[in-house]
């Protein structure tokens, strides 16, 4: 946790309890750590961590409570002596959890052929399915578009990772797109790391000449467009006599759609936002000063996105993504504000470099 440079009293709690957390001896142990690591969570904003530091304390405990339920349920199973991992996807992926996730993960294994794919993928998924469903008992909901290492389609043998990736850049459907979106932000989590770096290796070579498929997923970074008026305000949307504006779709999914096209688009390797600025940037065009208002900009919403959350658990509500005008003070109205026109500068700066 060496990205925190905090001393902060919540910060010293996540690390006391991720130690506990790697010793854990049984389930019941680890429900009980994932109320208390649900609780360090809402900490973390009091603490005065910015928004990118505060996502990356959740995901950080967050991975210390999954790599232990897949270590725990691992040691119970028999599983075959072939190498295996457990992969981190989508927001997981990239160590952007907030306050509310559902599970976004898949299952690597090696295996000599295709038939030898088919026993070991019997093996291992009623393992998979466990370890998914005692995810969801410790507070990660059960991805409702099922992409989960429980699914047969995401456990798969090294080659048919590879081939699925190789589809996905170069016979890019809308399917296939929306696939690219969370599978290529892929991290391991537990097992054999060495079976997810061929993968990223891959991606680094082929994406850069991809040219069709980069041009989709640009035009599909710019399907949502930040809502900013001619006068410059935000446009609220309407609900019946509610406004709100939701700042994941409008704000901080642009940051980070923009931030997987460029770095695809020059081979970076990483699946973090933050490494793909730095590293691409200056590629994309983006002066340093640029990429510092970008990584800013996303850290400021993702601030204010958890700051609602965080008032919806307290009051009993199910959190969402939707921000109301008179949760805002007036500086906050101000931050969502250049945080959107950071979006929109980003979006204008990829309409020009692929001209859609």
């Amino acid at each position: 946790m060496n990205q925190f440079g905090e001393n902060s009293f919540s910060v010293n709690r996540a690390q006391a309890l991720a130690k506990k957390i790697e010793v854990a001896d049984s389930m019941e142990t680890l429900l009980v750590y994932a109320e208390e690591a649900r609780r360090i969570d809402e900490s973390f904003l009091n603490s005065g961590l910015s928004g990118s530091l505060t996502t990356y304390g959740i995901s950080w405990l967050n991975d210390a409570l999954a790599a232990r339920v897949v270590a725990l349920t691992a040691d119970e199973a028999r599983l075959p002596a072939a190498n295996w991992c457990w992969i981190s996807l989508g927001s997981e992926g990239r160590h952007e959890q907030t306050l509310v996730t559902d599970q976004d993960n898949g299952l690597i294994f090696s295996a000599s052929d295709e038939h030898e794919a088919t026993l070991l993928r019997n093996v291992f998924l009623p393992f998979a399915q466990k370890v998914n469903q005692r995810l969801a008992e410790c507070g990660f909901t059960l991805c409702s578009g099922d992409i989960m290492a429980g699914n047969p389609a995401w456990c798969r043998s090294e080659e048919e990772w590879k081939g699925l990736f190789f589809d996905w850049i170069h016979k890019p459907e809308p399917s296939a797109l929306l696939n690219a979106s969370i599978f290529f932000d892929v991290r391991p989590l537990y097992g054999d790391f060495s079976l997810v770096a061929p993968l990223r290796e891959m991606l680094s070579k082929w994406a850069p000449n991809a040219e069709t498929f980069l041009r989709l997923m640009a035009t599909n970074a710019l399907a949502a467009e930040p809502p900013i008026g001619f006068t410059g305000d935000v446009v609220m949307e309407k609900d019946g006599k509610e406004k709100f504006v939701d700042i994941k779709k409008y704000g901080i999914r642009i940051f980070v759609d923009v931030a997987r096209v460029i770095g695809l688009a020059h081979g970076v390797k990483s699946a973090s936002t933050r490494t793909r600025y730095l590293e691409a940037g200056e590629k994309f065009g983006m002066s340093a000063l640029d990429v510092s208002a970008a990584m800013q900009a996303m850290s400021e919403l993702q601030r204010l996105r958890l700051g609602h959350q965080h008032f919806a658990i307290e009051a009993g509500k199910s959190p969402d993504n939707h921000l109301h005008p008179d949760e805002l003070s007036t500086y906050d109205e101000a931050v969502l504000r250049e945080g959107l026109k950071q979006a929109k500068r980003l979006q204008q700066r990829l309409k020009l470099c692929y001209q859609i």
